[in-house]
Order: C-alpha cells, then sequence, then structure tokens
C-alpha cells in the first residue's frame, strides 16, 4: 500500500491543513538566519511562510508529487525527496517544524530517532499532527466497509495516532525534553458539500483504497458515506472528527 497524492486537489480542496498549520509557525517563532527543517512539507506553502522570516528552509516528503509541486511552486527553496522515518540533515539544524505529517509515519520511532540525530543541541522541534480519538470515525468505519465486501484482508490502515503521554515518550527516550504536549479536538468543515467527505477519503485514504477493484473501492465509499452520515454530516456540510497533538520540544 502506498499513499499517491493528487496535489492540485490536495491544494483546491484540502487547504485548510496549511491554514492550521500557520499558528504552529508562532509557536516556532523563526529568525533570521536559523537553519530549519520541515518534516513532511506537502506542498511546500508553510515552508514559504517560515522562510518568509528569513530562515533557511529545507522541506522534506517522501511522496514525490508533494516534492515535484513543492519546488515548482517555490523554486528558490530547497525540497528533498526523502523518509522522515530514516532521513537525517547533513548538518544538524536548529528546528525541525512539522505540521499534519507525522501521523503518516507509523515507524514512529524510527522518525522519532531521526529528527533528533537532525537537530543540533538545544535545537527544537515543533509539531502538530493526530492524536489518539483522530479521525474516529473513520479509523471505526473503513473495517466495516472492507468487511461488507469481504475485503478484510486487503484492508491496511496507514496512521499512527498516539496519545500525549506515548508521544512525550517516545520523544524523552529519543533525548528531547517535552516543555509543551497539548491534545485537544479540532472539529473540521469540509468543502464540497455532500462530496467533501467522499473527496476527502480520495484524498487522504487514496493508498488505503488504491488495493481495491475500481467496484470494490465504488462499494466501500458508498458504505462509509452511508455509515458516517448521520454522525459526520451537519447543516450541508461534513465536519470531520479531529483531535491533534502539539508539541514543543528541545534536544538535551
Amino acid at each position: 500500500m502506498k499513499q499517491q497524492w493528487n496535489t492540485g486537489t490536495y491544494d483546491a480542496d484540502m487547504s485548510f491543513v496549511s491554514r492550521f498549520g500557520e499558528s504552529l509557525i508562532g509557536l516556532l517563532k523563526p529568525q533570521p538566519g536559523e537553519r530549519i527543517i520541515d518534516w513532511g512539507c506537502g506542498t511546500g506553502d508553510l515552508a514559504a511562510a517560515i522562510a518568509g522570516y528569513g530562515a533557511a528552509v529545507t522541506g522534506i516528503d517522501a511522496s514525490a508529487e508533494m516534492i515535484q509541486t513543492a519546488r515548482a511552486k517555490y523554486p528558490d527553496l530547497s525540497f528533498i525527496l526523502a523518509d522522515g522515518q530514516t532521513y537525517v540533515a547533513e548538518q544538524p539544524v536548529d528546528a525541525v517544524f512539522s505540521n499534519a505529517a507525522l501521523h503518516w509515519l507509523k515507524n514512529a520511532d524510527g522518525a522519532a530517532a531521526s529528527i533528533a540525530a537532525s537537530l543540533r543541541t538545544g535545537g527544537r522541534l515543533i509539531a502538530e499532527f493526530g492524536a489518539l480519538g483522530n479521525i474516529a470515525s473513520v479509523v471505526a468505519g473503513l473495517p466495516r466497509a472492507f468487511a461488507a465486501i469481504g475485503a478484510s484482508d486487503k484492508l491496511q490502515l496507514p496512521w499512527y495516532f498516539p496519545s500525549t503521554g506515548q508521544y512525550a515518550t517516545l520523544l524523552e527516550r529519543h533525548g528531547l525534553t517535552v516543555d509543551l504536549v497539548l491534545c485537544f479536538d479540532r472539529p473540521t468543515p469540509l468543502e464540497g458539500g455532500e462530496q467533501g467527505f467522499r473527496q476527502w477519503l480520495n484524498t487522504f485514504a487514496n493508498g488505503v483504497l488504491s488495493v481495491l477493484s475500481p467496484s470494490e473501492r465504488e462499494a466501500v465509499l458508498g458504505h462509509v458515506e452511508q455509515d458516517l452520515k448521520p454522525t459526520l454530516f451537519q447543516k450541508d456540510r461534513w465536519e470531520m472528527d479531529y483531535r491533534r497533538i502539539r508539541v514543543v520540544a528541545r534536544k538535551r
């Protein structure tokens, strides 16, 4: 299973990802001349925003589609195709910033080790991503839908959603001191009216669905929509049950 991204659709329909990440930059407090890695940079919007403060920013992402789009949008910035579970910066950096990316790195131990190895002593990690209970409706609904078409053996969920305690402990084990770890609900309305949830599934669960035939995929989409509409569809739009972790940590 490999998550494939349609970056045009991502930028148009899922712009809330970068929009919510803008407030995270306030925690980062980038300074002129600092070297900062955007860990899971997507199409580069937040890397560009950080660079606007005068920092030297490098964006990394494991998606070739994301990196290609980021390079096209921001040709003056550096973007590297790299797996955040194993990548280590050539020279230690002042900060690692990550928005809505770390929950895609199921080898969380590897990711934490890579981040720690990429930071200088005293360097900081500022991150936000999915917490335990994030999109709980989808995490429960997809297995029901796959079972309904007799395809339970094909289902692999691609996300890592830890508790605050689990994640703080993981970072501490890799030599980071956790200054802040916060968990909060963020109900997130989707664009697209009736079609908003299907667009979300086709974007963020594309890797999950890619193992199915076209007819199986359509059946699963229909089943999940019908199953979750009473819970997630409100006042002419879908609202996702997002739950997030924010963390600020420093390398000892």
